[in-house]
């Protein structure tokens, strides 16, 4: 059996490839397609991407995941696809200009990261935020986890705010 390895790549293409295989699965596709995908994620599923052959000629499985736990409103399938659009192309754009990508790791060491390049949307005036993580403890495949997390945690205070809550 094949032992799973640690690929040194560098974070600037691991986001392209992640990006590129979210927008070819998730927004790429016909409307048919890519709404019976989010609705698969919704409902708690991991869905399969893609096997991609990696410059050392090995392979890496990719698959994707969303948890919306922390949505507010009522998701659906625009809400979904403007929330992914703003995120793919607010990291494009990141990686662009050659801004670096904040990561975060999981506090208990496992291999699970946060890239902190937001989609932030406004529906109403509700504000919702995504953002892409993912996850190389997957079982072997690499799973690229959308998230959404409570914009509030994100807002400003002012100064007198922030007294008041020390």
């Amino acid at each position: 059996m094949a032992h799973a390895q640690t690929l040194p790549l560098s974070r600037d293409k691991f986001l392209v490839i992640a990006i590129n295989l979210l927008h070819r699965a998730l927004l790429k596709p016909g409307r048919t397609q890519t709404k019976r995908m989010f609705r698969e994620l919704a409902d708690g599923r991991s869905l399969p991407l893609e096997t991609v052959e990696m410059e050392d000629s090995s392979v890496a499985r990719f698959g994707v995941s969303l948890d919306h736990s922390e949505f507010r409103g009522r998701l659906n399938y625009g809400a979904f696809r403007a929330s992914l659009e703003t995120l793919l192309s607010n990291t494009a754009a990141q990686l662009k200009e050659g801004r670096e990508v904040p990561v975060f790791n999981a506090q208990d060491g496992a291999g699970a990261m946060l890239f902190g390049v937001p989609g932030a949307t406004v529906e109403g005036e509700q504000a919702n935020l995504l953002l892409l993580g993912t996850d190389t403890d997957s079982g072997g495949a690499t799973m690229l986890r959308l998230m959404y997390l409570d914009p509030e945690q994100f807002r400003e205070q002012s100064p007198q705010q922030a007294d008041q809550t020390a």
